[in-house]
Protein backbone atom coordinates (compact mmCIF):
# COMPACT_ATOMS: atom_id res chain seq x y z
CA UNK A 1 0.00 0.00 0.00
CA UNK A 2 1.37 3.22 -0.89
CA UNK A 3 0.96 5.55 2.60
CA UNK A 4 0.14 9.16 2.46
CA UNK A 5 -2.04 9.36 -0.60
CA UNK A 6 -4.25 12.67 0.66
CA UNK A 7 -4.48 13.54 -2.80
CA UNK A 8 -6.99 10.77 -3.47
CA UNK A 9 -9.04 11.17 0.05
CA UNK A 10 -9.11 15.03 -0.73
CA UNK A 11 -11.02 14.48 -4.08
CA UNK A 12 -13.33 11.34 -2.31
CA UNK A 13 -14.20 13.61 -0.46
CA UNK A 14 -3.54 22.70 34.68
CA UNK A 15 -5.14 21.45 37.65
CA UNK A 16 -3.44 20.13 40.54
CA UNK A 17 -5.91 17.02 40.63
CA UNK A 18 -5.44 16.21 36.98
CA UNK A 19 -2.57 17.36 35.48
CA UNK A 20 -1.15 16.26 31.81
CA UNK A 21 2.14 14.51 31.38
CA UNK A 22 3.07 17.83 29.15
CA UNK A 23 7.01 18.54 29.21
CA UNK A 24 9.40 18.68 26.28
CA UNK A 25 11.96 15.58 26.12
CA UNK A 26 15.16 15.80 26.39
CA UNK A 27 17.93 13.28 26.00
CA UNK A 28 18.38 11.65 29.22
CA UNK A 29 15.05 12.55 30.47
CA UNK A 30 13.60 9.31 32.70
CA UNK A 31 10.77 8.08 31.19
CA UNK A 32 7.29 8.91 32.63
CA UNK A 33 4.83 6.47 33.75
CA UNK A 34 1.51 6.68 35.29
CA UNK A 35 3.26 6.44 38.31
CA UNK A 36 3.96 10.02 38.36
CA UNK A 37 0.49 10.98 38.32
CA UNK A 38 -1.58 10.62 41.99
CA UNK A 39 -3.56 7.53 42.10
CA UNK A 40 -7.39 8.25 42.00
CA UNK A 41 -8.99 4.87 41.45
CA UNK A 42 -9.22 5.49 37.59
CA UNK A 43 -7.28 3.53 34.57
CA UNK A 44 -4.65 5.33 33.09
CA UNK A 45 -4.55 5.92 29.54
CA UNK A 46 -0.90 7.25 28.24
CA UNK A 47 -1.23 9.43 24.56
CA UNK A 48 1.97 10.41 22.74
CA UNK A 49 1.05 13.53 20.22
CA UNK A 50 2.74 16.00 18.56
CA UNK A 51 -1.15 18.11 18.52
CA UNK A 52 0.21 20.64 21.29
CA UNK A 53 -1.63 21.33 24.39
CA UNK A 54 -4.29 23.50 23.30
CA UNK A 55 -5.96 20.51 21.45
CA UNK A 56 -4.56 17.86 23.82
CA UNK A 57 -6.25 19.49 27.35
CA UNK A 58 -9.17 19.80 25.60
CA UNK A 59 -9.46 16.08 24.48
CA UNK A 60 -8.50 15.39 27.98
CA UNK A 61 -11.51 17.03 29.13
CA UNK A 62 -14.05 15.37 26.20
CA UNK A 63 -12.56 12.01 26.83
CA UNK A 64 -12.63 11.52 30.24
CA UNK A 65 -16.41 13.24 30.37
CA UNK A 66 -17.03 10.48 28.06
CA UNK A 67 -15.09 8.28 30.26
CA UNK A 68 -15.24 9.24 33.58
CA UNK A 69 -13.23 5.78 34.44
CA UNK A 70 -10.11 6.64 32.71
CA UNK A 71 -7.16 8.99 33.58
CA UNK A 72 -5.91 10.28 29.99
CA UNK A 73 -2.69 11.74 30.15
CA UNK A 74 -0.16 13.02 27.00
CA UNK A 75 3.00 13.45 26.16
CA UNK A 76 3.59 16.16 23.43
CA UNK A 77 6.62 16.54 21.42
CA UNK A 78 7.46 16.49 17.87
CA UNK A 79 6.40 13.41 15.04
CA UNK A 80 10.00 12.08 14.98
CA UNK A 81 10.77 12.22 18.63
CA UNK A 82 7.33 10.03 18.98
CA UNK A 83 8.69 7.44 16.65
CA UNK A 84 12.41 7.45 18.68
CA UNK A 85 10.98 7.18 21.73
CA UNK A 86 8.57 4.57 20.94
CA UNK A 87 11.31 2.76 19.44
CA UNK A 88 13.85 3.23 22.76
CA UNK A 89 10.67 2.17 25.02
CA UNK A 90 9.72 -1.08 22.29
CA UNK A 91 10.73 -3.29 25.27
CA UNK A 92 8.74 -1.85 27.59
CA UNK A 93 5.73 0.16 26.16
CA UNK A 94 5.40 3.25 28.16
CA UNK A 95 2.44 4.80 25.29
CA UNK A 96 -0.83 3.52 24.96
CA UNK A 97 -2.03 5.45 21.92
CA UNK A 98 0.27 7.39 19.65
CA UNK A 99 -1.88 10.06 17.87
CA UNK A 100 -0.45 12.19 15.19
CA UNK A 101 2.19 12.40 12.57
CA UNK A 102 2.37 11.91 8.66
CA UNK A 103 1.43 8.16 7.68
CA UNK A 104 4.78 7.27 6.50
CA UNK A 105 5.83 7.45 9.61
CA UNK A 106 3.07 5.36 10.99
CA UNK A 107 4.05 3.13 8.20
CA UNK A 108 7.43 2.97 9.28
CA UNK A 109 6.24 2.57 12.91
CA UNK A 110 4.19 -0.73 11.33
CA UNK A 111 7.67 -2.00 10.03
CA UNK A 112 9.01 -1.67 13.15
CA UNK A 113 6.59 -3.02 14.85
CA UNK A 114 5.53 -0.58 17.23
CA UNK A 115 1.77 -0.90 16.33
CA UNK A 116 -0.78 -2.99 17.09
CA UNK A 117 -4.00 -4.37 14.82
CA UNK A 118 -7.39 -2.21 15.73
CA UNK A 119 -9.90 -1.55 13.48
CA UNK A 120 -12.54 1.13 14.66
CA UNK A 121 -16.19 0.78 13.55
CA UNK A 122 -14.93 4.47 11.28
CA UNK A 123 -12.22 3.12 9.62
CA UNK A 124 -14.80 2.07 6.30
CA UNK A 125 -15.30 5.65 5.94
CA UNK A 126 -11.81 5.74 4.96
CA UNK A 127 -10.30 5.78 1.61
CA UNK A 128 -8.34 2.91 0.84
CA UNK A 129 -4.45 4.68 1.49
CA UNK A 130 -5.64 6.30 4.70
CA UNK A 131 -5.94 2.65 6.10
CA UNK A 132 -2.09 1.50 7.45
CA UNK A 133 -0.95 -1.81 6.80
CA UNK A 134 -2.82 -4.82 8.40
CA UNK A 135 -5.42 -1.86 10.36
CA UNK A 136 -2.68 -1.16 12.69
CA UNK A 137 -2.90 2.98 12.15
CA UNK A 138 -5.64 4.74 10.29
CA UNK A 139 -5.99 8.27 8.74
CA UNK A 140 -8.15 10.95 11.23
CA UNK A 141 -7.50 13.82 9.71
CA UNK A 142 -5.64 15.64 6.46
CA UNK A 143 -3.06 18.26 6.62
CA UNK A 144 -2.28 20.72 3.73
CA UNK A 145 1.48 22.72 4.38
CA UNK A 146 1.67 26.22 4.11
CA UNK A 147 3.56 29.48 3.75
CA UNK A 148 3.25 31.64 6.66
CA UNK A 149 4.12 35.10 7.63
CA UNK A 150 4.23 38.25 9.34
CA UNK A 151 1.21 39.94 8.41
CA UNK A 152 2.25 43.23 10.11
CA UNK A 153 5.18 43.23 8.44
CA UNK A 154 4.60 41.90 4.92
CA UNK A 155 1.80 44.21 2.47
CA UNK A 156 -0.60 41.42 0.76
CA UNK A 157 1.25 42.07 -2.85
CA UNK A 158 4.39 41.09 -1.18
CA UNK A 159 3.50 37.73 0.04
CA UNK A 160 5.75 34.97 -0.88
CA UNK A 161 2.90 32.92 -3.24
CA UNK A 162 5.31 29.55 -3.97
CA UNK A 163 7.82 27.71 -2.51
CA UNK A 164 10.31 29.38 -5.13
CA UNK A 165 9.28 32.76 -3.86
CA UNK A 166 10.65 31.89 -0.34
CA UNK A 167 14.08 31.76 -1.92
CA UNK A 168 13.97 35.27 -3.14
CA UNK A 169 16.87 37.57 -1.98
CA UNK A 170 14.45 39.49 -0.02
CA UNK A 171 13.89 36.98 2.60
CA UNK A 172 17.42 36.46 2.96
CA UNK A 173 17.95 36.11 6.99
CA UNK A 174 14.16 36.35 7.30
CA UNK A 175 13.41 33.01 7.19
CA UNK A 176 12.83 31.10 10.21
CA UNK A 177 12.62 26.97 10.15
CA UNK A 178 11.14 24.65 12.81
CA UNK A 179 13.88 22.12 13.49
CA UNK A 180 13.08 20.02 10.70
CA UNK A 181 14.78 16.45 12.58
CA UNK A 182 12.53 16.80 15.03
CA UNK A 183 9.23 17.69 12.90
CA UNK A 184 6.96 15.48 10.95
CA UNK A 185 5.79 18.79 9.12
CA UNK A 186 9.39 19.88 7.94
CA UNK A 187 10.48 16.46 7.40
CA UNK A 188 7.29 16.39 4.25
CA UNK A 189 7.95 19.63 3.08
CA UNK A 190 11.66 18.45 2.79
CA UNK A 191 10.74 15.29 1.41
CA UNK A 192 8.49 17.15 -1.07
CA UNK A 193 11.49 19.01 -2.73
CA UNK A 194 13.15 15.69 -2.91
CA UNK A 195 10.56 14.08 -4.75
CA UNK A 196 9.72 16.69 -6.92
CA UNK A 197 13.86 16.76 -7.99
CA UNK A 198 13.46 13.56 -8.61
CA UNK A 199 10.45 13.79 -10.58
CA UNK A 200 12.46 16.51 -12.47
CA UNK A 201 15.41 15.38 -13.43
CA UNK A 202 15.89 11.41 -11.92
CA UNK A 203 18.24 13.01 -9.18
CA UNK A 204 18.36 14.69 -5.78
CA UNK A 205 21.04 17.31 -6.71
CA UNK A 206 18.32 19.68 -7.64
CA UNK A 207 16.32 19.49 -4.29
CA UNK A 208 19.49 19.30 -2.11
CA UNK A 209 20.71 22.95 -3.66
CA UNK A 210 17.06 23.99 -2.98
CA UNK A 211 17.82 23.18 0.38
CA UNK A 212 21.31 24.53 0.71
CA UNK A 213 19.35 28.13 -0.91
CA UNK A 214 16.53 28.01 1.81
CA UNK A 215 19.60 27.26 4.06
CA UNK A 216 20.82 30.43 3.51
CA UNK A 217 18.05 32.48 3.77
CA UNK A 218 17.64 30.81 6.99
CA UNK A 219 17.92 32.73 10.06
CA UNK A 220 17.13 30.22 12.83
CA UNK A 221 16.28 26.43 13.00
CA UNK A 222 13.82 26.95 16.13
CA UNK A 223 13.41 24.25 18.67
CA UNK A 224 9.50 23.91 19.02
CA UNK A 225 6.33 25.18 17.66
CA UNK A 226 5.54 27.75 20.23
CA UNK A 227 8.70 29.38 19.57
CA UNK A 228 8.02 29.59 15.99
CA UNK A 229 4.93 31.27 16.96
CA UNK A 230 6.70 34.00 19.18
CA UNK A 231 9.32 34.43 17.12
CA UNK A 232 7.36 34.90 13.95
CA UNK A 233 5.22 37.35 15.65
CA UNK A 234 8.11 39.69 17.27
CA UNK A 235 9.51 39.38 13.57
CA UNK A 236 12.45 38.00 14.28
CA UNK A 237 11.58 36.24 11.04
CA UNK A 238 8.98 37.22 8.60
CA UNK A 239 8.25 33.95 7.17
CA UNK A 240 7.92 30.72 7.31
CA UNK A 241 6.66 26.32 5.94
CA UNK A 242 4.06 25.04 8.12
CA UNK A 243 1.05 23.53 8.67
CA UNK A 244 -2.45 25.33 7.82
CA UNK A 245 -4.30 24.26 11.23
CA UNK A 246 -1.79 25.70 13.50
CA UNK A 247 -1.87 28.88 11.97
CA UNK A 248 -5.49 29.09 11.78
CA UNK A 249 -5.46 27.94 15.60
CA UNK A 250 -3.06 31.46 15.82
CA UNK A 251 -5.75 33.59 13.83
CA UNK A 252 -8.51 32.30 15.98
CA UNK A 253 -6.84 33.00 19.07
CA UNK A 254 -5.89 36.82 18.37
CA UNK A 255 -2.96 38.30 19.29
CA UNK A 256 -0.66 36.73 16.22
CA UNK A 257 0.12 38.76 13.14
CA UNK A 258 0.62 35.29 11.41
CA UNK A 259 -1.47 34.17 8.04
CA UNK A 260 -0.66 32.10 5.58
CA UNK A 261 -1.13 31.28 1.88
CA UNK A 262 -1.51 28.07 0.25
CA UNK A 263 1.78 27.46 -2.69
CA UNK A 264 0.01 28.28 -5.80
CA UNK A 265 2.00 24.65 -7.54
CA UNK A 266 1.09 22.43 -5.27
CA UNK A 267 1.81 21.40 -1.23
CA UNK A 268 1.75 18.08 0.34
CA UNK A 269 -1.96 16.93 1.74
CA UNK A 270 -0.97 14.33 4.32
CA UNK A 271 -2.75 12.15 6.20
CA UNK A 272 -2.45 12.25 9.82
CA UNK A 273 -2.51 8.91 11.64
CA UNK A 274 -3.26 7.41 14.86
CA UNK A 275 -2.69 3.67 16.03
CA UNK A 276 -2.53 1.43 19.07
CA UNK A 277 0.93 1.39 20.35
CA UNK A 278 1.60 -2.60 20.37
CA UNK A 279 2.21 -3.97 24.37
CA UNK A 280 0.09 -0.81 25.36
CA UNK A 281 0.20 -0.82 29.12
CA UNK A 282 -3.57 -0.29 29.06
CA UNK A 283 -4.93 -1.46 25.35
CA UNK A 284 -9.02 -1.47 26.01
CA UNK A 285 -8.78 1.94 27.04
CA UNK A 286 -6.16 2.84 24.06
CA UNK A 287 -8.83 1.44 21.82
CA UNK A 288 -11.95 3.03 23.49
CA UNK A 289 -9.89 6.69 22.38
CA UNK A 290 -9.33 5.58 19.10
CA UNK A 291 -12.99 4.64 18.50
CA UNK A 292 -13.91 8.03 20.16
CA UNK A 293 -11.36 10.45 18.21
CA UNK A 294 -12.17 9.33 14.76
CA UNK A 295 -16.16 9.22 15.46
CA UNK A 296 -18.50 12.04 13.84
CA UNK A 297 -18.78 14.12 17.09
CA UNK A 298 -15.58 14.34 17.64
CA UNK A 299 -13.79 15.10 13.80
CA UNK A 300 -16.18 17.74 13.08
CA UNK A 301 -15.06 19.00 16.26
CA UNK A 302 -11.81 19.10 15.74
CA UNK A 303 -12.89 20.60 12.37
CA UNK A 304 -14.98 23.30 14.13
CA UNK A 305 -12.26 24.51 17.13
CA UNK A 306 -8.73 23.18 15.38
CA UNK A 307 -9.11 23.60 11.71
CA UNK A 308 -8.69 19.56 11.40
CA UNK A 309 -9.68 18.56 7.98
CA UNK A 310 -11.36 15.15 8.70
CA UNK A 311 -9.71 11.83 6.66
CA UNK A 312 -13.42 10.30 6.33
CA UNK A 313 -14.99 10.89 3.30
CA UNK A 314 -18.22 11.06 4.54
CA UNK A 315 -18.29 13.93 6.30
CA UNK A 316 -20.16 16.52 4.49
CA UNK A 317 -18.67 20.01 3.15
CA UNK A 318 -21.71 21.68 4.26
CA UNK A 319 -20.86 20.78 7.78
CA UNK A 320 -17.12 22.01 8.10
CA UNK A 321 -16.07 25.29 9.49
CA UNK A 322 -15.90 28.14 6.19
CA UNK A 323 -12.32 28.42 6.51
CA UNK A 324 -11.93 24.30 5.84
CA UNK A 325 -14.49 24.93 3.13
CA UNK A 326 -12.12 27.71 1.51
CA UNK A 327 -9.40 25.28 2.08
CA UNK A 328 -10.74 22.35 0.11
CA UNK A 329 -11.50 25.36 -3.08
CA UNK A 330 -8.03 26.42 -3.06
CA UNK A 331 -5.40 23.94 -2.35
CA UNK A 332 -3.77 21.61 -4.98
CA UNK A 333 -2.30 18.92 -3.40
CA UNK A 334 1.44 17.83 -4.64
CA UNK A 335 1.05 14.14 -6.42
CA UNK A 336 3.71 12.64 -4.51
CA UNK A 337 5.21 8.64 -3.96
CA UNK A 338 4.57 8.69 -0.46
CA UNK A 339 6.25 5.18 -0.49
CA UNK A 340 9.71 6.56 -2.11
CA UNK A 341 9.18 9.40 0.85
CA UNK A 342 8.98 6.84 3.51
CA UNK A 343 11.83 4.80 2.38
CA UNK A 344 14.18 7.60 1.64
CA UNK A 345 13.42 10.40 3.97
CA UNK A 346 16.03 9.36 6.32
CA UNK A 347 18.51 9.30 4.04
CA UNK A 348 17.58 12.74 2.85
CA UNK A 349 17.46 14.00 6.57
CA UNK A 350 20.56 12.81 7.38
CA UNK A 351 22.44 14.73 4.46
CA UNK A 352 21.10 17.19 4.94
CA UNK A 353 22.12 17.20 8.26
CA UNK A 354 25.82 16.82 7.66
CA UNK A 355 26.28 18.45 4.37
CA UNK A 356 23.97 21.33 4.51
CA UNK A 357 22.36 22.80 8.12
CA UNK A 358 23.97 26.11 8.36
CA UNK A 359 26.42 26.31 5.49
CA UNK A 360 24.35 27.70 2.88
Amino acid sequence: MTPGGAARAWDAVDTQARRPLHLAVVAGLAVLTAACIPDDGRAPLIVYSPHGRAMLEVYEARFEAAHPDIDLQWVDQGSQEILDRLRSERANPQADVWWGAPATMFVTGVEDGLLTEFEPTWASTLPDDARGQEARWHGIYLTPEVIAYNSAAIAPEDVPRDWEDVLDPRWADEVLIRDPLASGTMRTIFGMIMHRSIVRTGDTAQGYDWLRRLDAQTKEYVLNPTLLYQKLNRQEGLVTLWDMPDIEALKRQGGYDIDYVFPESGTPLLVDGIGVVKGAPHPEAARELVEFLGSTDEVLHAAANFDRLPARTDIPADELPEALQRAREQIRPEPLDWGLLQERTTEWMRYWDEHIRGRG
